[in-house]
């Protein structure tokens, strides 16, 4: 009896556990495209969905100096996004500390300056935001805006710096401690995130743990999972290294070797994705896949010394006028550029032959396409595009769709000032996008 107590104590206390962990992350968006495996997928939401979604009104926006190619972070109730002004700018996530008027704007709680356009998307992990910049470095901030702060109105100088090479549009990876980011010289670099080892000096800079040398510059966003880094490269190529800096790495300092390759061909500047065993890329460049999918372990179609990846599968979307980095939620991958398409991300359903091709079981159109990625919330798809709106569609492609071919139109759409080439945020019933016009928008139901 005692022991079934203690057995049924145990398992209230894990289920305690998961529901903290849960209502934890559910305030977050720590990352480019979510968290480090860049699925796009927002697990934790559960006030906006396809029933309401046509609901959503501007809430507030915020104003930076420049147009924000950098796609939003949001942790800790503060909403992180760089700025082609040269800034990294934090805003109260609620829309209620520095905001007023009617419609409501808000000024930051603090900004730093980063030497150059902040393309790359912020990551907030552990009380530091990071960010790459036009100058070459990584920088590291403290998150809540008072370390290495000051001023009326505040800002920010960083806990330490790193120094990359060329400009920095990849946007930094943060996953057991380490900061994963390419440089234009053609590397992954990795850092100490923590900014301990080999780090030093006042003030502080750190030194790199281990490069990874690509055949060209490397402005994809690097994918962590199962202690391995996946990064595209503009040769063409998907990169699998070991995440630790251990296998196929040595010297001093330490340069490291990859695990296996892929080549789709072109330029490889979109990140990649991985889920459930797969890791997929897609690739804008005219005549090779728009999408493949690979082992991730790097054994299934895969050979050779040093060893080659050829894909799982591959689905192509025709011409493109843009192409962001897919989305993967409940075994469906979403990709969009020309337009907005959906495939079985297992390769299983719509796909034949050998090599095995797939087609799509649903899209939409799109008037002048996208550089967006697509986000997954609740079982919403929010998709930015190239005509300024920020734009809803059921992700099951069932409401609002017709066919076959399934065709789907928006739940609900807004149009920004300018062009969209961030990818959506969604925490805690707030959507944040960044837009050409300078502004962070963000949309809520209502109260």
């Amino acid at each position: 009896m005692r022991a079934f107590e203690r057995t049924k104590r145990m398992g209230k206390l894990r289920a305690t556990m998961v529901i903290v962990l849960a209502l934890a992350l559910s305030g977050c968006w720590t990352q480019f495209r979510g968290g480090p495996t860049h699925t796009g997928f927002q697990p934790f939401e559960g006030s906006i969905n396809v029933a309401n979604v046509a609901n959503l009104t501007e809430a507030w926006t915020g104003t930076t100096g420049g147009a924000i190619w950098s796609s939003p972070a949001v942790v800790g109730g503060v909403a992180y996004v760089g700025s082609d002004d040269g800034h990294l700018y934090a805003f109260d996530a609620a829309g209620v500390t520095n905001c007023s008027g009617t419609p409501k704007s808000c000024a930051p709680l603090w900004t730093a300056a980063t030497g150059g356009f902040a393309r790359s998307s912020p990551a907030v992990v552990d009380g530091i935001v990071y960010v790459g910049t036009a100058s070459g470095s990584v920088l590291a901030f403290d998150a809540t805006g008072v370390s290495g702060c000051s001023g009326v109105p505040k800002t920010c100088s960083p806990l330490w710096t790193a120094t990359v090479g060329s400009s920095v549009v990849s946007s930094p990876t943060v996953a057991n401690g380490v900061l994963y980011v390419g440089g234009q010289f053609g590397g992954l670099y990795a850092f100490d995130a923590h900014g301990v080892t080999g780090c030093s000096g006042v003030p502080k800079t750190c030194s790199r743990l281990w490069l990874m040398n690509a055949g060209a510059a490397v402005a994809s966003s690097a994918a962590v999972d199962g202690g391995v880094a996946y990064v595209g490269s503009r040769d063409g190529k998907l990169y699998a290294v070991d995440a630790a800096g251990t296998v196929n790495c040595s010297g001093t300092p330490k340069t490291c070797t990859p695990l296996w390759t892929a080549t789709l061909g072109g330029f490889v500047d979109q990140s990649p994705t991985v889920s459930n065993g797969f890791v997929y890329i897609s690739n804008a460049t005219q005549g090779g896949p728009s999408i493949a999918a690979f082992d991730a372990a790097g054994q299934v179609s895969c050979s050779g010394n040093p060893r080659s990846c050829t894909p799982v599968w591959t689905a192509n979307i025709g011409p493109v006028s843009g192409l962001g980095s897919a989305a993967v939620s409940n075994g469906t991958l979403y990709i969009a550029g020309s337009a907005l398409f959906a495939f079985d991300a297992t390769g299983q359903i719509g796909c034949s032959g050998t090599p095995k091709v797939c087609t799509p079981k649903f899209g939409a159109t799109l008037a002048v396409g996208t550089n967006s990625s697509p986000t997954v919330a609740n079982g919403v798809l929010f998709l930015g595009t190239n005509e300024g709106r920020i734009a809803a569609f059921d992700a099951a492609g069932t409401r609002g769709c017709v066919g076959p071919p399934t065709l789907c139109t928006p739940l609900w759409s807004a149009f920004t000032g300018g062009l969209i080439r961030t990818s959506p945020a969604v925490v805690a019933g707030a959507l944040y996008v960044g837009s050409d016009d300078a502004k962070l928008h963000v949309y809520r139901l209502p109260a």
